[in-house]
């Protein structure tokens, strides 16, 4: 993708990389998309490097992506809901979502309190988007109807590898054998 300038349509949200430190852009501020992978945004904005989430695309002129959950009758969070927000989330250098990639090991939902659990790797240990990622974990999974909790835990055990990839992952990864 070629670099292009834009002005924010609104004020939006974004998170600093690597750190994954939130931050705001004001309404009418140039920034620079320098990337555009899996539906989230990096711009540079005052010589710092940040990601801006799908869902608010429209700030950059952009088409947002529309997360779109029925909320459960039962006022319980679903899991299933859960797992459909984590497949939204693609690696920042890979667009593959990190549910294909093999990179959730568990979810747990306690649905009385609201509190989804995360297990979840990086593809390296010393990965330096694994702030970034977690933020985007965080917000996604906020995003499902009567969550009011999201706590990711980062996991090295088992070591993630290939194998745990899916096999659509591999092909699209060029690295089936």
């Amino acid at each position: 993708m070629q670099q292009k300038m834009v002005s924010t349509t609104r004020e939006v949200k974004a998170r600093r990389v690597p750190t994954g430190e939130p931050k705001v852009i004001p309404k009418g501020e140039f920034v620079t998309i320098t990337q555009d992978l899996g539906g989230n945004y990096t711009v540079t904005f005052q010589g710092n490097m940040l990601r801006i989430d799908g869902t608010d695309a429209d700030a950059i002129g952009r088409k947002p992506e529309k997360l779109d959950f029925e909320p459960p009758a039962n006022g319980k969070v679903s899991e299933d809901q859960v797992w459909e927000a984590l497949e939204t989330i693609y690696d920042p250098e890979i667009p593959i979502n990190l549910v294909s990639l093999g990179l959730i090991y568990k979810v747990a939902v306690d649905k009385d309190s609201g509190t989804v659990t995360i297990d979840m790797t990086l593809t390296a240990p010393g990965c330096g988007m694994g702030p970034v990622l977690v933020g985007d974990v965080e917000y996604r999974v906020s995003l499902v109807p009567h969550v009011k909790n999201v706590n990711v835990e980062l996991v090295f055990d088992p070591p993630w590898s290939r194998d745990m990839m899916s096999e659509e992952a591999q092909l699209e990864a060029g690295v089936f054998f």
